[in-house]
């Protein structure tokens, strides 16, 4: 497939090393000396210009792409780039918005722009933030099979009541996997005799029911079993948005906002809301107001610094869990690092979503995992498949790279995989394995 990206931050060089492997990419940038840069970096093709621009797109032969994608941090120039891109060939076009306005209208008329996909930063970053809080102790979490199968990331803590268990002994639950450990650099397919150690982050894979579980199993004592008090910290679009959907699952948060206008806003938007006016950086304020006291705190202020002071602020005053919105990628270690519980970065969930959407001919779902290290995929298979009528535990001795079956569902039922099930014709099946062997285990599916 050929593929055009326009724009190599962040979202773009994500994708494009993602998608490089397998496709004849071309990437375009305002600044000639970061295409000059991702041309070593990449096996891609480079070009500096304006991808607004028909000349530039011209000569980066966007009449026989078959799919382009605009993601610079301008939602205007995404929009007239993929409206220009059409009226120079049919490509299929992705756009990124931080503008939930330019969502709306593309949802009213799917035509509208010229996009035919598109993604909101803001509103999936919310999305993202609303279901780690949902899931105790989890620093990921993503949907398979329709919602019959969920991933989730942990990280094991010293204090953590399977730290120092083998993964035979841990793993309690009828209908989950341990499909993978992060260790430092490496990842480790599990078998019954490793043992978890503390620092190790931990990926299940099975129904919700029982990684809710798993969740519950694992936290600490004075990790709540629900997030019922929730404050967020920004009155940012991405705040405004976790705010909303969390009132669409009943709960009621409370949300702090320093601008007096931007406050009373938000309090006419969000009727479920306790919207409150002040510096959030004002410890004698979060004292009075008993902010100590909250399940999960979310710092979404749309400026990193002030999103790590208050992040450690409410650690010192005693927050069980704090979220944190980190919109430069290279922070996000050094928020953990110090101990923010979950880092998140609306560029590189932007970049899986549009990777994801990409990879829908080979595979119906996908999650990326620890800075693109790993992938979490669903295949469903057709007669076609390599791996139709086979039994899982044959698989070992005929694929020669490593990977991990965490479930498989068959007529909207979950299947917990074993050495003696066999796969068939129109199973879906949810596969970890290390991003370097995708494109390998896509041809098998």
């Amino acid at each position: 497939m050929d593929i055009v990206i326009i724009g190599a931050g962040e979202v773009g060089t994500a994708i494009a090393e993602d998608l490089a492997p397998s496709h004849d990419v071309t990437i375009v940038d305002k600044d000639p000396d970061r295409a000059e840069d991702l041309k070593y970096q990449l096996d891609v093709l480079t070009m500096s210009g304006d991808g607004t621009s028909m000349q530039t797109l011209q000569t980066a032969e966007t009449e026989d792409a078959d799919l382009f994608i605009a993601c610079t941090d301008d939602d205007r120039a995404n929009l007239i780039a993929c409206g220009t891109a059409k009226t120079l060939g049919s490509p299929f076009t992705i756009a990124r918005t931080k503008s939930n306005e330019y969502l709306k209208t593309w949802e009213q008329n799917r035509s509208a722009f010229g996009v035919d996909f598109m993604v909101c930063s803001d509103v999936l970053t919310a999305e993202d933030i609303v279901r780690v809080i949902g899931l105790p102790e989890a620093i990921d979490i993503d949907p398979f099979a329709g919602g019959i199968v969920q991933m989730a990331e942990f990280e094991i803590c010293e204090e953590s009541p399977i730290t120092g268990q083998t993964i035979a002994k841990a793993d309690r639950f009828e209908s989950l996997t341990f499909a993978g450990l992060f260790r430092g650099d490496n990842i480790l397919i599990p078998s019954g005799e490793t043992r978890i150690k503390a620092g190790d982050r931990a990926v299940v894979i099975g129904s919700p029911e029982s990684v809710q579980s798993f969740a519950m199993d694992l936290a600490s004592d004075k990790t709540p079993g629900s997030a019922d008090e929730i404050v967020i910290v920004g009155g940012s679009d991405i705040g405004y948005h976790a705010a909303r959907l969390l009132e669409e699952r009943g709960l009621e948060p409370t949300l702090i906002e320093e601008d007096k206008d931007r406050a009373r806003h938000l309090a006419e938007e969000l009727p479920e809301t306790l919207v409150m006016q002040h510096d959030p950086a004002d410890t004698e304020f979060l004292m009075r107001e008993h902010i100590d006291e909250a399940d999960v705190l979310l710092a979404a202020i749309d400026a990193d610094e002030r999103d790590l002071l208050v992040a450690v602020l409410a650690k010192r005053l005693g927050v069980d869990r704090v979220v944190a919105t980190v919109d430069n990628l290279q922070y996000v270690d050094l928020f953990e690092e110090i101990g923010i519980d979950v880092a998140i970065n609306p560029r590189e969930v932007t970049a899986e979503e549009i990777i994801r959407f990409s990879f829908e001919s080979v595979a119906e779902n996908l999650s990326v995992l620890e800075h693109d290290q790993a992938e979490v995929l669903e295949f469903e298979l057709d007669a076609d498949s390599e791996l139709d009528e086979t039994p899982i535990r044959e698989l070992d001795a005929e694929i020669s790279f490593p990977f991990v079956i965490g479930a498989v569902t068959r007529n909207n039922r979950l299947i917990p995989p074993r050495g003696e099930t066999k796969l068939r014709e129109g199973d879906h099946i949810v596969v970890f394995v290390e991003t370097e062997y995708v494109s390998d285990l896509t041809c098998l599916a």
